[in-house]
């Protein structure tokens, strides 16, 4: 059951079927698509909240009660900004470029099971179509460096192609050492097998090595620091976004941070339970599934904050080092330690 069924009953009981069919997607893109705007906003908050935290100053803390409005605040000066468009840009495929990132970002929102009465779309498919749709938005990035015609956005967008190709190797092969475990690659299948302990507790040891390599590839594929090469301010100006202002810029802006939570809600559905809570302690109060699942997620984000303040950045060379010499290598081993510890029944349950 889940909320997209709740929605389709009570509108097919109300019009008729066609009418209803078109009220419901509507209905049910505009709460993700608000979902989408307050969880960018208030990431972004986050964000500058925990740098000033681990820089010892205090971040945002004027506009509303504590700073709380002064994202808003942005997003309001940025929809009164002028749109500006070099000359020679590709002006169809530069105004394209945006959406393919906040279109992606906002698909792979409505597969999450933020509880067990809430969740749009679960398909059998669910953690293959995730990869998919992530793979997506790095033709946003792509078309946008070279859509702008300048040669700074050109070079960020072909580190991030580089980047994100070379990373999703190790996000998909993490979590498919998981689906290896559980037999499944829908979401809610992999949330019931938890309910006799989270993955990474039931995997011990591969699922411990898969969480770990999926925390670093994701950040990577997100492009944050330290593998924001990207957007290195000092070499490129703001990477393959150096052209766009106003709302085209702020796209690009909240797809990274929702895409983080993305990245964040992925290791929680996988690794942690979703919205079980630890030792099934709340079960049987159903609505706290959306606080297990968010608590969860916000400990992930900080968790990629963190990096960003601590680490300084990798040069191109030893990121795809990383990731080609290391993660790739330890990934596919872990894959194979994962499939024989399933076949000699050596997990953990409760």
């Amino acid at each position: 059951m889940n909320i997209t069924k709740n929605i389709h009953e009570w509108l097919f009981s109300l019009m008729p079927e066609a009418t209803a069919s078109i009220v419901e997607m509507v209905l049910i893109a505009v709460v993700y698509l608000a979902i989408f705007a307050v969880a960018g906003l208030y990431l972004v908050l986050l964000e500058r909240r925990v740098a000033a935290w681990f820089q010892l100053r205090l971040g945002p803390n004027r506009v509303g009660y504590q700073g709380l409005l002064q994202t808003m605040a942005d997003a309001l000066k940025l929809v009164s900004k002028e749109l500006t468009v070099t000359v020679k840009a590709d002006k169809f495929l530069y105004n394209l470029a945006p959406y393919f990132v906040i279109v992606t970002a906002l698909m792979a929102l409505s597969l999450f099971p933020f509880s067990k009465e809430f969740q749009a779309f679960d398909i059998n498919i669910g953690i293959f179509f995730l990869t998919a749709i992530s793979s997506i938005g790095v033709i946003g990035i792509l078309l946008a460096g070279w859509s702008s015609n300048n040669k700074f956005s050109l070079i960020g967008a072909m580190r991030s192609g580089v980047q994100t190709i070379s990373y999703e190797l190790s996000v998909g092969l993490s979590l498919l050492t998981m689906v290896v475990m559980t037999g499944s690659l829908q979401l809610s299948q992999i949330v019931e097998v938890q309910k006799s302990g989270w993955l990474i507790v039931q995997g011990h040891i591969p699922a411990i090595i898969a969480f770990c390599i999926y925390m670093i590839a994701g950040t990577a594929e997100t492009n944050r620091a330290p593998f924001d090469l990207v957007e290195a301010e000092s070499e490129l100006g703001a990477g393959f976004h150096t052209e766009y202002s106003g709302m085209k810029f702020a796209y690009f802006f909240l797809a990274e941070f929702i895409n983080m939570f993305i990245i964040s809600a992925i290791a929680t559905t996988v690794f942690f339970g979703a919205y079980l809570s630890p030792f099934g302690i709340t079960e049987s109060i159903p609505l706290l599934g959306v606080f297990w699942f968010l608590a969860k997620t916000l400990v992930l984000v900080f968790l990629m904050m963190w990096f960003r303040w601590t680490f300084p950045r990798l040069r191109i060379d030893q990121l795809l080092v990383l990731e080609w010499k290391y993660l790739l290598p330890l990934n596919l081993m872990n894959l194979v330690l994962m499939a024989l510890m399933v076949l000699l029944g050596l997990t953990i349950k409760f």
